[in-house]
C-alpha cells in the first residue's frame, strides 16, 4: 500500500505542474461562443504517473510494481516494460486485454524463489485478483459477476543483478478504481438497418495521443460488438482502411484529416456521405468537429446525411385527475398535440402511456391491463393478454408488449392492430418487469428475472423489411441489483437507469458497455421513472402522487396529484 500511495502522490503532483502552468485568465481577443446548454464539453485528461523499479526490489516488489504501472498507458505503457527483460518487452502485448479487479488491497500475493537468495537467478510470483470486469482488444467492456482470476509472473535476475519479469500474460490489471482514470469512454456511431438512426456502440480507449486515430481505425477496420451486429450496418466497406497510421487534428479548428485506402475511390457519393456522418459522431468525443477524407494525399469530397436525432427537453408528461399533457411554466398542463383530447375520451383508469417523439402516437395501459394504440381521434386496442407490463413504443411505430410470466411471449404491434411474434426473448427468464425500446429502435433492454436474480439485460433488434421486429439478438447481461425495481429507462443513447427499492431507494446508472454507479433515489415509495437526454432530466412518481426532479445531489418536488407519469418512446 505504501507503493500505491507514492504513485498517487506522484500524480497529484503532476496536476499541480499543470494547474500552475496556467498564467490566469485571458483579457483580450474576440470573445468565443461557449457550448449550447445540456452540450458536454470534451475535458482535458490527466493520467497518472506511475513510477519504474527501484533497486533492490523482491521478485513481489516488481511484479506490484508492474501491476501498478498499469496505470500509465503513455508510450505503450514504457514504464511497466521498465519492469521486463529485453526479450519479453520485444512481445509483450499490453493492448491485448484489460482485467478489471476489486480495489486493490484484495489482491494476493505469493512468490518463491529457486535456490539461495542471494545467488538465485529465477523466481516465481503468483498474484490473485477478484475480477469484476473485462475490456478486450477492440475496447469493447464486459461486466463479470466477481469470481477469483490468477495470473503467474516469471522472473529472472538480469546481469545486473535487478529482477525482471521474463514471462506474463498479455494485458494489464487495472483496479476499478483506477479504471476510469486511464480508460475513456468513446461510442463508435454505426446506422440501423434502415440508414435513419445512428446507433453507439460503446468502446474504451487508454488515454494517450492519437486519440482520434484510435478510433477511426476501429469504427473504419473493425466490427462492431458481436451482440450488437445483427442490428446495425457501416458505411465503410471491408476493403476500406485508414492510410497510414495517424488521423491529424487541426488544434485551432479541430478539423480530422483522414487518409483512405484507394478503396474509397470507388465509393458512391451516398457511400461517402454516410461514411463522414458515421465518422464525425464517432470523433466528436474526441474533440473532432468536422472530417475531412483524403486519398493518396488529394481530397476527396463527401457530404453528410441527415439522420433522425433526439428530441429536446419536452417537458415532463403527466395524467392528472383532469387531463394529460406536459408541464410548461404555469399550473395548467399544454396538450399534446391531438393525445390529448385522445386520451381524455378513454373512460377506464389509465396505468401507462408512453408518447412518440412525434407525439403522434401513444402506447396506453388500462388499469385492467390492456393495452391500446391511440392516435389523434383514433383509439385502437391491441393486446388483451393477461398479465401485460407496460408497454414500449419504437420510433417505427410498433408497441411492445409482453407478459410478465410468460417472457418469451413478446410481441409488437402496429398501430392499425397487426401482430408481430418476436422471437429469441430472453432465454431462460422466468420474469420480465420492465422494457425499453432505444430511440433508434436498433434495441431493446429489459428487467428480467432469473432464478430469483434480477439481471439488466439488452440485445439487437432485428427488423424486417418493414422495419418490423422479427427476432432479438445475443441477448447480454449488463448488470444485477437486489429487491424489485420500480422502473427502467434511458439515458441518452447508451445509459440505462434502474429504479430499485432494497435496500434502500437506489438509481443505478449502467452504461451500456461500461461500468455502473449508484446513487440514493427520491423517498419511499417510488412507483415510476421517466427517462431523459441527459441525467438530471429523469423524473420518479412517487405513490403519493409527487413527480421528484433531480437538483444537484438531492431530489426536490417538481410536479404533485399526478396519477400516471408519462414516458417518451425510446427514453
Amino acid at each position: 500500500m505504501r507503493r500505491l500511495r507514492r504513485i498517487r502522490l506522484i500524480a497529484v503532483a503532476a496536476v499541480g505542474l499543470l494547474l500552475a502552468g496556467c498564467a490566469g485568465l485571458p483579457t483580450s481577443g474576440p470573445p468565443n461562443p461557449g457550448l449550447a446548454i445540456g452540450e458536454e464539453g470534451v475535458l482535458p485528461v490527466l493520467t497518472p504517473i506511475a513510477r519504474g523499479p527501484q533497486p533492490g526490489d523482491s521478485p513481489q516488489q516488481i511484479v506490484e510494481g508492474f501491476l501498478d504501472a498499469s496505470m500509465t498507458p503513455t508510450g505503450n505503457w514504457e514504464i511497466a516494460q521498465e519492469f521486463l527483460t529485453d526479450d519479453f518487452r520485444a512481445v509483450w502485448k499490453p493492448g491485448a486485454s484489460v482485467t478489471i479487479d476489486a480495489p486493490v488491497p484484495t489482491r494476493m500475493f505469493d512468490s518463491s524463489i529457486e535456490g539461495e537468495e542471494e545467488t538465485a537467478t529465477t523466481a516465481e510470483v503468483h498474484a490473485q485478483f477478484r475480477q469484476v470486469a473485462s475490456v478486450d482488444a477492440n475496447g469493447a467492456y464486459s461486466a463479470d459477476a466477481p469470481s477469483l482470476a490468477k495470473a503467474t509472473y516469471q522472473l529472472r535476475r538480469t546481469t545486473d543483478g535487478e529482477w525482471r519479469i521474463s514471462k506474463a500474460n498479455d494485458g494489464i490489471v487495472l483496479d476499478a478504481e483506477t479504471f476510469p482514470q486511464v480508460y475513456q469512454k468513446y461510442s463508435l456511431k454505426y446506422f440501423d438497418t434502415d440508414w435513419k438512426h445512428l446507433v453507439p456502440d460503446v468502446r474504451w480507449f487508454p488515454n494517450r495521443p492519437a486519440l482520434a486515430t484510435t478510433i477511426a481505425r476501429a469504427l473504419i477496420a473493425g466490427p462492431p460488438s458481436e451482440w450488437l451486429a445483427p442490428a446495425v450496418r457501416s458505411a465503410f466497406s471491408a476493403e476500406m482502411s485508414l492510410a497510414g497510421d495517424a488521423v491529424t487534428v487541426d488544434s485551432s479548428t479541430q478539423v480530422a484529416s483522414v487518409a483512405l485506402s484507394r478503396a474509397a475511390l470507388s465509393a458512391s457519393s451516398t457511400d461517402l456521405s454516410r461514411m463522414r456522418t458515421q465518422l464525425e459522431a464517432s470523433l466528436a468525443g474526441a474533440g473532432v468537429s468536422q472530417v475531412r477524407f483524403t486519398v493518396d494525399g488529394a481530397p476527396l469530397e463527401a457530404g453528410t446525411v441527415s439522420v433522425d436525432g433526439t428530441i429536446v427537453d419536452p417537458g415532463v408528461l403527466v395524467l392528472d385527475d383532469e387531463s394529460f399533457g406536459r408541464t410548461g411554466s404555469g399550473d395548467a398542463l399544454v396538450p399534446v398535440g391531438g393525445l390529448t383530447a385522445q386520451i381524455a375520451k378513454i373512460a377506464d383508469p389509465i396505468r401507462a402511456v408512453d408518447v412518440s417523439l412525434d407525439a403522434a402516437l401513444a402506447a396506453v395501459q388500462l388499469r385492467d391491463g390492456t393495452v391500446v394504440a391511440v392516435r389523434p381521434g383514433e383509439t385502437v386496442p391491441l393486446d388483451r393478454r393477461g398479465g401485460l407490463i407496460e408497454p414500449s413504443l419504437d420510433p417505427f411505430g410498433f408497441t411492445w408488449s409482453v407478459p410478465r410470466e410468460h417472457p418469451e411471449r413478446l410481441q409488437a404491434w402496429s398501430a392499425s392492430g397487426d401482430v408481430h411474434e418476436i422471437a429469441g426473448a430472453w432465454p431462460g427468464a422466468d420474469s420480465v418487469s420492465q422494457l425499453r425500446v432505444s430511440a433508434d429502435g436498433a434495441r431493446v433492454a429489459a428487467v428480467v428475472s432469473t432464478a430469483g436474480e434480477r439481471r439488466v439485460v439488452v440485445a439487437a433488434v432485428v427488423r424486417g423489411e418493414e422495419s418490423q421486429p422479427v427476432e432479438l439478438g445475443e441477448v447480454r447481461e449488463i448488470g444485477r441489483f437486489d429487491g424489485p425495481g420500480q422502473g427502467l429507462a434511458w439515458i441518452g443513447a447508451d445509459t440505462l437507469a434502474v429504479l430499485s427499492s432494497a435496500p434502500e431507494p437506489t438509481l443505478t446508472s449502467y452504461v451500456v458497455g461500461g461500468p455502473a454507479s449508484s446513487s440514493p433515489a427520491p423517498p419511499e415509495g417510488a412507483v415510476a421513472l421517466a427517462g431523459a437526454k441527459t441525467p438530471t432530466g429523469l423524473r420518479v412518481l412517487t405513490s403519493d402522487g409527487a413527480v421528484y426532479a433531480q437538483r444537484g445531489a438531492s431530489w426536490q418536488v417538481a410536479v404533485q396529484d399526478v396519477l400516471v407519469l408519462g414516458t417518451r418512446a425510446g427514453y
